[in-house]
């Protein structure tokens, strides 16, 4: 559970979206929806800019993702989780792209000098958001797993 801060001006456009106001509810399910996530019982609310997600997930990842897929779309400056997870697991470190920043570059920050080479854990932490390692703009935000986890 918790807040999760978003830049509102980047992300998927959605039907419905800009920059002053969300999409629908019934467009970000389907946002979810479209990664292959379950949207089963999830239940998703509009406020402007914020958007309240409730339900039930299998997992910590999977509630990660679906935060992901709502957070990273034209118009949500704010996603706040209230999802139950099943099955918990140590938290991700959630991540703003920087202009200029490669995968690589995000696992050397995130796992020490030298680990630039796991920026494929980075990459399946976010699949299906992510369809290629540098298919990535600045101002997304990308789940960063623990190394322990992966």
């Amino acid at each position: 559970m918790g807040l999760f801060s978003f830049i509102k001006s980047v992300g998927e456009k959605l039907m419905g979206a800009s920059e002053a106001q969300a999409a629908t509810p019934d467009a970000l399910k389907a946002e979810v929806a479209k990664h292959g996530l379950n949207v089963d019982g999830l239940d998703i609310k509009v406020e402007g800019n914020k958007v309240t997600v409730n339900g039930s997930t299998a997992d910590t990842a999977e509630a990660e993702k679906i935060i992901l897929a709502v957070g990273n779309t034209m118009g949500v400056s704010e996603v706040e989780n209230n999802l139950i997870v099943a099955k918990e697991a140590a938290a991700s470190q959630m991540v703003e792209v920087k202009s200029g920043d490669t995968l690589w570059k995000i696992a050397e920050r995130a796992y020490g000098k030298g680990h630039g080479d796991k920026y494929n854990i980075i990459f399946e932490a976010n699949k299906p958001m992510l369809s290629h390692p540098d298919k990535i703009y600045p101002h997304q935000m990308l789940r960063i797993p623990p190394l322990e986890q992966a």
